[in-house]
């Protein structure tokens, strides 16, 4: 039974009921759980694994409510820098149509890298297009080789431009091909039980890209499988516009009138949401995933955050996709996220402890893991170590604080399960030098392409 012993941290941020936070604190786990936290003094003083976190913040493992990891491949691209949501998708389309199945598992082994170095132990990720024989499997391998936690979500696209929709009709699949494969891809890898390595969602793009009857079926077959539903929905005044033209109705209405609200419905983005959409799903239990950097890349406007959580809304961050934000950093979208209330609000609309609470406990929550989120005992062994000697964080009186108000640092630690997958800000598990020859292979490919 392998055990593992943290102690001796600056500060340990437990995000339990009482948000005690614990000077000098540290954590003994078995087998990836917790069976104690609280001063190192009071911990076993042995363990398999001993990690001297003295000088470090420690909080539970960040969680990634949303995120599109094949789209590293395609960062900065000149046509879709300056364009807004659907502008932007139709400069970018015919490049991820040349995709193929490499393609999906190097950028996922990349972008998950990317996520592990800033804490992030946690990650869902919106995969809904597979061109050229691309497969949800193919990213689902690159996570367990890196040793996150993945909620892979089997997105689709099925109405193309022919039919009214966005995406090329090269991107599109038909309906029963989908189902079918999101019944194999929960056959194959969903996992309940606490502690699950891989969870399966199904994620329908968007209201724009696929039909009414597959968004309704793809809810009632979640709901037979018993996995979560996740989809984009008022992302920006265009994606409301067209809810109104093309269903009569607001993005929340459409959403509930196909079986999309619940506490089994996360939805990334929620922008244009108004108050009887939040009010819908508060009562509903529905989660939002909040991407507060793409939404400003994008211009599609600041979510009402502040409002969400004062109704009860399960709010969790998200850094969506590469191509829109374009880097993947944790603790950066809990710094914007904090920030962008308070342009909107004022300076004490959001602390740094709130956005903090949001990137982990939040983030659990709406992804339905209650076994994660918080240090404290019964609960998994994720946690990330921040150190606070460097000139990013120096003269700061509150550590804890600082994570969010000063620059956004790097993990020095980020613990999976009670297993390093960094250690002392270096990544253990693969190695990425390898992975970043073969991604700038393949992105090279795309540009040439081009």
């Amino acid at each position: 039974m392998a055990t593992l012993l943290a102690r001796n941290a600056e500060r340990l941020v437990t995000m339990d009921g009482t948000r005690r936070e614990i000077a000098g604190g540290g954590l003994f786990a078995r087998d990836g759980m917790i069976e104690q936290v609280g001063p190192s003094d009071s911990l076993p003083r042995d363990a398999d694994e001993v990690i001297d976190l003295s000088g470090h913040v420690v909080v539970p493992g960040l969680v990634n409510t949303h995120h599109h990891l094949y789209q590293n491949l395609t960062r900065a691209v000149p046509a879709a820098q300056d364009a807004l949501l659907f502008g932007w998708l139709r400069a970018l389309y015919p490049v991820w149509a040349r995709m193929v199945p490499d393609d999906i598992r190097v950028s996922a082994t990349v972008g998950l890298a990317e996520l592990a170095l800033s804490g992030c132990t946690t990650s869902a990720d919106h995969l809904y297009l597979f061109p050229n024989g691309s497969r949800l499997d193919d990213e689902i391998e690159a996570a367990l080789e890196i040793g996150l936690r993945l909620h892979a979500t089997r997105g689709a696209m099925s109405i193309g431009e022919s039919a009214g929709g966005l995406p090329p009709d090269s991107l599109v699949e038909p309906e029963a091909r989908i189902l079918k494969d999101c019944e194999r891809v929960v056959g194959a890898f969903h996992d309940s039980r606490p502690g699950a390595m891989v969870r399966i969602a199904l994620a329908p793009c968007s209201p724009f890209s696929v039909s009414r009857e597959l968004m309704r079926d793809t809810a009632l077959l979640a709901r037979k499988l018993g996995v979560m539903l996740h989809t984009h929905l008022a992302e920006n005044e265009e994606d409301v516009a067209y809810s109104r033209a093309q269903f009569g109705c607001r993005p929340g209405l459409y959403a509930e009138q196909l079986g999309w609200t619940g506490d089994d419905v996360w939805h990334a983005h929620a922008v244009r949401l108004d108050a009887g959409e939040i009010d819908l799903f508060a009562r509903s239990g529905t989660g939002v995933a909040h991407c507060p950097c793409s939404n400003m890349r994008l211009g599609s406007g600041i979510a009402p955050v502040r409002r969400m959580r004062d109704a009860g809304v399960k709010v969790g961050l998200g850094v969506d996709g590469s191509a829109s934000n374009d880097a993947a950093d944790l603790l950066n979208e809990a710094r914007q996220a904090m920030l962008l209330q308070r342009v909107a609000l004022g300076a004490d609309a959001m602390s740094a402890r709130e956005a903090l609470e949001i990137a982990t406990l939040g983030g659990a929550r709406t992804l339905g893991r209650d076994d994660l989120g918080s240090l404290e005992r019964g609960k998994r062994a994720d946690f990330a170590a921040f150190a606070i000697a460097g000139p990013g964080m120096a003269g700061a009186w509150d550590p804890v604080a600082a994570l969010v108000l000063c620059a956004p640092g790097k993990a020095n630690y980020t613990v999976v399960e009670g297993r390093v997958v960094v250690r002392e800000g270096r990544l253990e598990t693969i190695d990425l030098e390898a992975a970043l020859r073969q991604h700038r292979a393949r992105t090279r490919r795309l540009v040439d392409g081009a």
